[in-house]
């Protein structure tokens, strides 16, 4: 094992300069809001998101199918949890009642002002089909009808597919951050 540094973004957003009235859902998806009932599907993508990408490293619980949903229930549990930025994209189908999950992202309010997006995650199978933009613009929207004026994240420096897609909405890097994590390379 060795210790590695990993090169994080702290990014923020003004709520304001995001049109968020008319946010869609690509075909073939649904996005269903915040329900306790929901917590397994929650973690269960979490993990299918997280499992092979770097971020395992940085937060290993990312990597663990019991730590995403442990993970899920203190996020969930937590007094500043806002319900309304917290969604669970699932696959239609019409040939079975089961959720298929396809991606994830939860919110907690930070401050009176401001919200922040946690495990912003899509499956493998359902990247570049517009399910993690849906995610991300109905989350905003849950930090605007929580009376927030601004969102942040935090990114992985490598994640530039994501970095992308937070920049498109107005995301901007504010803060360079470096995580230390235990790394064993083989």
């Amino acid at each position: 094992m060795s210790l590695t540094y990993f090169k994080r973004y702290r990014m923020e957003l003004r709520l304001d300069r995001v049109p968020l009235d008319h946010v869609s859902v690509p075909e073939g998806f649904a996005l269903l809001p915040w329900s306790p009932a929901l917590v397994n599907h929650h973690a269960a993508v979490k993990f299918a998101s997280f499992a092979q990408e770097i971020d395992t490293h940085v937060f290993p619980c990312l990597g663990e199918k019991e730590g995403c949903k442990q993970l899920m229930r203190e996020i969930a549990n937590r007094s500043n949890f806002v319900s309304e930025a917290t969604w669970l994209a699932v696959r239609l189908n019409e040939f079975s009642d089961d959720l298929q999950a396809s991606g994830t992202v939860q919110g907690l309010q930070t401050s009176a002002r401001e919200g922040a997006i946690q495990n912003l995650g899509v499956h493998p199978l359902c990247r570049n089909m517009g399910v993690g933009k849906s995610l991300l613009l109905h989350a905003l929207r849950g930090f605007r009808g929580a009376g927030c004026m601004f969102a942040n994240l935090e990114v992985t420096a490598q994640n530039t597919a994501a970095i992308r897609l937070y920049e498109r909405y107005g995301f901007q890097k504010v803060e360079t951050l470096f995580k230390v994590a235990e790394v064993q390379y083989s």
